[in-house]
C-alpha cells in the first residue's frame, strides 16, 4: 500500500520545542486521516534542528465508498419541512425511503458518497493540520500573512506513493526536495520515500532520528571521558537538548583552567550546563569534578576540532571569570548583612518584599519546628537567612543556584551546619523526581516557605486556573504533601489541617502564622494569634478591640475573650483563605494518591467524612480500606451497607423524616436483631478506639466481624414490619449500622 512522507524544513527550531511539535504534528495528521476514513498501518514522527518529519505507512490509494442514512421529517409533514430536508441531504423525494418506528413513519435519505483519491484529501487536509500546530511562540510567515510557523519556512517535502502531493502553506509549495547539513552538504536532495529520504540525508550529514543522535552523543561522550580516566556526569535533560542542536553531532573534550577549580562544583556545572550546554565529567578517584568538559559540535572540522575546543574554552573562561569574581566578592559580606537588602527586592506587588516574606517564614518555621520536634531557634535562624542569597552576585548571575549558594555563604560565616543545609533544602522538592528535605530543621523551613506561598497568593485571589499556574502553586502544594508524607512528620492535633469544621476545629498554629501575617497590622496579628490560642469557639466569631489588646499585652496583661455581637472585619476573609488553601491541598493529595493507583472513590469516601486532617494518617486509612474491600468480607459488607442505605433512603423519603438515633433494646424481638444490636455496640467502641490509635488494619478486622450478623439480619428480619414501633426501631438499627461504618469512611461514596 502507498506511504506518505512529509517534511517541513525551516530555520532552526528551538530545541525545547522540537519533540513536542513532532508529536503534535503526528497527532493532528493521524487524527485528520482517521476522521476521513483513511486507515493506515503505522506512523512515526521525527524532529531535528531544522526539520519536522512524519512517515505514515500503508495508506489506501483512495477513501472507501460510504453510504449514509439521514432521517427526515414524518410522512405527511409540512411541505417546507420536507423541502428543507431534501435540500440539506442533496437528494430528491424519489431517492428517499420510508421507515417506521414507534412514533410513526419517516422519510429516510440514503446518501452514497464515492471515496476521493487520497492525494486530493492530503492536499486539502495537511495545510489545515499545519495551521493548528500549537507552537509556544511563532511568527507570521510570510510577513503579514495569515499562517504562523515557529521560524521562516523554506520548503515542504510531501510525497504519496512516491509522487508529489501538491498543495501550498504559508506561501511555500510542496515538492519532493530537501536539503542536508547546513555546512557539510550542498544543493537540493530529491527523495520519494522514507527509506530513500533517511539514507540520502545521512549521506548529507543529517541524522533524522533524535533518539539515534542522543545515543551517538552519550556513547561518544562516555568513550571520550574514559580515555582521560574520567566518568561522564550523565544528564538526560541536557542530552535531549544537545540532540536538538546538532544534526550531525561530533563530541569533543575541552579543559577547565586550574584557577577555576576551587569554585563550588555547582557553579562549574551550572556555568557549563545552563549557559554553554557542556557535560561535566568527574574524577572517581578524587571524588570530585574533573577539570574537563564535553562539548557537542555540529561540525566536522579539518583540524579534528582543535579550534572548536579552543573557542569553547575561551568562552567558558570568560563565564567562569565572572563567576569567580562574584564568588570572591560575595564572601566579603556575611549572609546576615544581606537580609536588609531584601527590602529592595519585591516578592509581589500585593504581598510585599522578600524581607517581609522572610519575616513571615521565620515565624511560621518556628511554629512548625515546635510541632515536629525540630530545634526552634535553628529553624527560625535558617528561615531568616533562607532568601538572603538572592542579594548575592553569584545568584544574580546564576539564579538556578539560589539556596545552594546560601548554604555555602552560611558555612563561610560559620553558621550551624543544620541551618546551612536548611537554607539549601528549603526549596525542595522542585519537581516530582527531586529529593526531599530530611533533617527536621530543613523540613520546618521547607514547609513554611511553601505554606506562605500558598496562603499569600490565595489571599490575593491569584489562584491556579485550568489554563495556568503562573506562581507554581500546584507545585508548592504537591511539595507540602510530599514533604509531609515522605518524612512522616506529625504537626500537632490537627496536623496538616485538611478541611476543619468551623465550629469544632482551629487553624493549627502553623496556619495562623501564615494567614494572619497577611491579615493586617501588628495589632491585628497579635490579637488574632491570642484569640486563636485562648478562644474555645470558632475564630471567625470573635469580636475585640485590636488596639486595646496590643496595649494591654505590652503591659503584660492577659486578654479576656467576650462573645461577639458581629463578626470582626477580616476574620471571614482570613478564614475563607485558609479553607480555600486546605481544599486545594486536599485536591492535590487526591491527584497524588490516584497517580499511585489508589481508587478515587475510596479517597472521596475518607475525605468526605471531614474529620481527618492528618496527611499521614489519612493515607494509611485509605490504603487499609482498599485492602479490606478486596476481601470477601469487605465486598459483602459493602453490599449489605448499600442495601441498608437504600432502605433508609426510601423510608426516610416516604416518611419525610430522618432515622438517626439509638434503637430501643426493649423493642428488639428476634435473635438476629438482638445479635446485630450487640455486635454494633461492641464494634462502634472498638472501631473508634482502633482509629484513634491509628490501627486501621485492626479497625477493618472489627468491621469484618460484622458481616455474619448483618447477613443474618437481612435473611431473617423484616424491616418494614406491620408494627410501626418495630419498623421504626429496625430502621434505627440500620441507621446505627450506617453510622458505625462511617467511623472509617463514607461507604455511600464507594463504587461496587
Amino acid at each position: 500500500m502507498p506511504d506518505l512522507l512529509l517534511e517541513l524544513f525551516s530555520e532552526e527550531i528551538p530545541a525545547r520545542m522540537q519533540a513536542a511539535a513532532a508529536k503534535e504534528l503526528e497527532r493532528l495528521v493521524v487524527g485528520a486521516l482517521s476522521d476521513r476514513g483513511l486507515l493506515f498501518e503505522g506512523a512515526k514522527s521525527f524532529s531535528g534542528p531544522r526539520r519536522l518529519t512524519l512517515a505514515v505507512a500503508g495508506l489506501p490509494a483512495k477513501q472507501p465508498d460510504v453510504t449514509e442514512e439521514k432521517k427526515g421529517p414524518r410522512v405527511g409533514a409540512a411541505e417546507k419541512a420536507i423541502e428543507g430536508f431534501l435540500k440539506s441531504a442533496g437528494v430528491t423525494l424519489d431517492q428517499c425511503t420510508k421507515q417506521a418506528d414507534a412514533k410513526g413513519e419517516f422519510y429516510v435519505a440514503v446518501i452514497a458518497r464515492k471515496g476521493r483519491a487520497t492525494a486530493g484529501v492530503l492536499a486539502e487536509t495537511l495545510p489545515e493540520c499545519f495551521a493548528k500546530l500549537p507552537w509556544p511562540k511563532s511568527m507570521r510567515f510570510p510577513a503579514g500573512g495569515a499562517q504562523r510557523w515557529v521560524r521562516p519556512l523554506h520548503s515542504i517535502l510531501c510525497t504519496f506513493d512516491g509522487e508529489v502531493a501538491p498543495f501550498a502553506f504559508a506561501g511555500v509549495q510542496s515538492g519532493n526536495t530537501t536539503r542536508g547539513h547546513r555546512f557539510l552538504s550542498k544543493g537540493e536532495i530529491a527523495v520519494h520515500r522514507f527509506d530513500d529520504y533517511r539514507d540520502k540525508l545521512k549521506k548529507a550529514h543529517v541524522i533524522v532520528d533524535a533518539e539515534e543522535r542522543k545515543q551517538i552523543v552519550l556513547h561518544e561522550a562516555k568513550q571520550k571521558a574514559f580515555a582521560f580516566g574520567l566518568e561522564l556526569v550523565e544528564d538526560e535533560g541536557l542530552l535531549e537538548e544537545v540532540a536538538g542542536l546538532a544534526e550531525w553531532p561530533v563530541v569533543l573534550v575541552g579543559k577547565i583552567e586550574d584557577q577555576f577549580m576551587d569554585l563550588p562544583p555547582e557553579i562549574l556545572q551550572t556555568s557549563m550546563r545552563v549557559h554553554q550546554k557542556y557535560f561535566s565529567v568527574r574524577d572517581l578517584k578524587a571524588g570530585k569534578l574533573a577539570n574537563r568538559f564535553v562539548v557537542v559540535s555540529n561540525m566536522i572540522a579539518e583540524d579534528g576540532g582543535r579550534e572548536i575546543v579552543a573557542g569553547n574554552e575561551r568562552v567558558l573562561r570568560a563565564r567562569l571569570s565572572d563567576a569567580k569574581f562574584f564568588w570572591d566578592q560575595d564572601r566579603k559580606r556575611t549572609l546576615e548583612s544581606r537580609v536588609d537588602d531584601l527590602k529592595n527586592i519585591v516578592f509581589h506587588a500585593k504581598l510585599g518584599t522578600q524581607y517581609e516574606r522572610v519575616e513571615r517564614i521565620e515565624a511560621l518555621a518556628g511554629e512548625i519546628a515546635a510541632k515536629i520536634g525540630a530545634d526552634v531557634e535553628k529553624a527560625k535562624r535558617a528561615a531568616r537567612l533562607c532568601k538572603a542569597d538572592l542579594a548575592a552576585g553569584v545568584v544574580g548571575e546564576f539564579p538556578e543556584l539560589q539556596g545552594v549558594m546560601g548554604r555555602y555563604y552560611a558555612l563561610n560565616d560559620n553558621e550551624d551546619a543544620e541551618v546551612a543545609d536548611a537554607i539549601r533544602d528549603h526549596y525542595k522538592p522542585l519537581g516530582p523526581g527531586d529529593a526531599l528535605p530530611t533533617a527536621p530543621v530543613s523540613i520546618a523551613v521547607a514547609l513554611a516557605d511553601k505554606l506562605d506561598q500558598l496562603v499569600g497568593f490565595f489571599a490575593i485571589n491569584e489562584k491556579p486556573t485550568g489554563s495556568g499556574d503562573p506562581y507554581a502553586l500546584r507545585r508548592a502544594a504537591l511539595g507540602v504533601i510530599r514533604v509531609v508524607f515522605g518524612s512522616g512528620v506529625r504537626l500537632g492535633a490537627t496536623h496538616i489541617g485538611l478541611e476543619p469544621s468551623f465550629e469544632e476545629r482551629f487553624l493549627w498554629p502553623q496556619w495562623q502564622a501564615a494567614i494572619y501575617s497577611y491579615g493586617g497590622d501588628d495589632s491585628e496579628l497579635l490579637a488574632a494569634r491570642t484569640i486563636m490560642h485562648e478562644s474555645r469557639t470558632a475564630p471567625h466569631k470573635q469580636q475585640t478591640d485590636f488596639d486595646a489588646i496590643e496595649k494591654h499585652m505590652k503591659r503584660g496583661g492577659q486578654v479576656a475573650i467576650r462573645p461577639p455581637d458581629a463578626p470582626t472585619p477580616g476574620w471571614d476573609r482570613s478564614w475563607q483563605t485558609a479553607s480555600d488553601v486546605m481544599e486545594f491541598l486536599a485536591d492535590r493529595l487526591k491527584v497524588a494518591l490516584r497517580e499511585k493507583g489508589t481508587r478515587h472513590d475510596l479517597i472521596d469516601a475518607v475525605f468526605s467524612l471531614g474529620n481527618e486532617d492528618d496527611l499521614v494518617r489519612l493515607v494509611a486509612r485509605v490504603e487499609a480500606l482498599q485492602t479490606f474491600l478486596k476481601t470477601d468480607d469487605g465486598a459483602n459488607l459493602l453490599t449489605a451497607y448499600k442495601r441498608a442505605a437504600n432502605i433508609l433512603k426510601a423510608e426516610e423519603k416516604k416518611d419525610k423524616t430522618t432515622y438517626d438515633g439509638e434503637p430501643d433494646p426493649e423493642l428488639l424481638s428476634l435473635p438476629e436483631e438482638k445479635t446485630l444490636f450487640v455486635e454494633l455496640a461492641t464494634a462502634s467502641e472498638l472501631i473508634r478506639a482502633e482509629v484513634e490509635r491509628e490501627r486501621f488494619v485492626e479497625a477493618m478486622g472489627v468491621m469484618a466481624r460484622l458481616r455474619k450478623p448483618v447477613d443474618l439480619f437481612f435473611d431473617k428480619v423484616t424491616v418494614n414490619d406491620k408494627d410501626a414501633n418495630l419498623r421504626k426501631n429496625r430502621l434505627l438499627l440500620l441507621s446505627r449500622l450506617r453510622a458505625t461504618l462511617h467511623l472509617v469512611a463514607d461507604f455511600s461514596r464507594i463504587e461496587g
